[in-house]
């Protein structure tokens, strides 16, 4: 079950992103992140609606307040980064979130994949190191060496490393609440930490919001799909392991970058990594 759910995520995910890139054509980076913050809102209070508010325990609105901090800096960096690079590369360097996420789990949350599961991670993120290799038809020390000389790499990875403490704030928030209403506080309090950078940045842009309204409800409708998603995965088993299945997302990137964005990449090139992804699933899922 928790697979098809990370399954799902990935799949919103790349969809949420591909509507960020959209936007970012056209608007800057600091409104693009607060349409994603707020936009994300409606949906998530109609889930709220429907399952109710639970009973909250102790220490629930401080974490509320930190993800709104960290995942305000992430996504901003992560929408700069599909602003400056192709989103099938940025997907690609985006998810070596997950190894700053297992240390993470593990000292806070004291999760321990199991070595069956970790084998399943590792290759998952070989996976989409081939997967960038290959596309590229770059050398193999090449990804590494473009962090140092691509603007929009080099926001990926701040990115990454940011992502990984998210992770770990909305499994507290959830575990102390429920999935919708954890969610719908936590995205709350990122929009208004964006809020007044996003006044103070891009000011005239906000009364271009409607023109491309029906691009932010997208992005509104696939970020709230993919949270959910996530954290009811959550609730399922480890973060990391979550985090690992949702490595497919490079795959649905590609396909999307190369149908909508025009960004080539063979299905030749990206077969090895492609495969070595599949076969760390496949552990992930016996592993789990």
């Amino acid at each position: 079950m928790w697979v098809g759910l990370a399954l799902l995520a990935a799949l919103f995910q790349v969809l949420r992103n591909m509507s960020m890139k959209h936007l970012g054509h056209t608007l800057d980076a600091t409104i693009n992140v607060w349409g994603r913050f707020t936009f994300i809102i409606p949906f998530l209070a109609g889930f709220v609606l429907w399952h109710g508010i639970p009973p909250l325990r102790a220490g629930f609105w401080w974490y509320v307040l930190l993800f709104g901090i960290a995942q305000t800096a992430s996504t901003l960096s992560l929408s700069k980064a599909l602003q400056y690079s192709d989103i099938s590369i940025v997907t690609a360097l985006w998810k070596i979130s997950l190894l700053f996420l297992i240390l993470c789990a593990f000292l806070t949350l004291h999760e321990t994949p199991s070595v069956v599961g970790l084998i399943g991670m590792l290759l998952s993120v070989v996976g989409v190191y081939l997967l960038n290799v290959q596309k590229s038809r770059l050398s193999v020390w090449a990804p590494l060496r473009e962090l140092f000389v691509d603007r929009g790499l080099r926001y990926t990875l701040f990115s990454a490393v940011l992502y990984a403490p998210t992770v770990i704030l909305i499994k507290q928030i959830i575990v102390r609440s429920d999935v919708y209403f954890s969610n719908l506080m936590a995205y709350s309090a990122a929009s208004l930490v964006i809020l007044p950078l996003a006044l103070h940045r891009s000011a005239p842009h906000f009364v271009q919001v409607p023109r491309h309204w029906l691009s932010f409800v997208s992005l509104g409708l696939f970020a709230c799909l993919s949270s959910v998603c996530q954290s009811l995965a959550y609730q399922m088993t480890l973060t990391s392991y979550v985090e690992a299945v949702k490595q497919v997302e490079i795959l649905f990137a590609l396909g999307i970058g190369y149908l909508v964005f025009q960004e080539r990449a063979r299905v030749r090139a990206i077969l090895p990594g492609s495969l070595v992804i599949m076969g760390g699933l496949i552990l992930l899922h016996l592993g789990g």
